[in-house]
């Protein structure tokens, strides 16, 4: 069995394979920001097309990490908080008075049964309020 031979313990075993699930749903989730962002540059016909597809597999994506106990987490829009679960890489720019807004997330959160598997990435923008 290769690098996986009997030896190796399965909970060791089962965390590589989560490991890598989540991977795979963050690389996913990140090609289809970058679809959605081709998408907007179509004529609307075409667009809306290519748009069913992409909600189609955002819908297939979210329901394979569900049987698995996973979900990706976006915080886009939400006001920001300094405890949230992902790392605002524009936070620097900004001061302790303003109010702050998810304006762009880079990677998801991902959460399982247990919570946390993995932290986001996030921009940030003042609020319009």
């Amino acid at each position: 069995m290769g690098e996986w031979g009997s030896g190796v313990p399965d909970e060791l075993r089962a965390k590589a394979v989560e490991q890598s699930l989540v991977d795979v749903a963050v690389e996913s989730w990140r090609l289809a920001r970058l679809f959605t962002r081709l998408i907007s540059k179509l004529d609307a016909g075409e667009g809306t097309r290519y748009s069913s597809q992409l909600r189609y597999f955002h819908k297939k994506l979210a329901e394979a990490l569900e049987v698995c106990g996973l979900a990706l987490v976006d915080l886009e829009g939400q006001i920001f908080d300094p405890g949230m679960a992902a790392t605002a890489l524009n936070l620097g720019d900004f001061g302790p008075d303003d109010t702050l807004v998810v304006d762009q997330m880079m990677e998801p959160v991902v959460v399982g049964p247990q919570g946390l598997l993995r932290t986001g990435t996030m921009m940030l923008r003042r609020s319009a309020e």
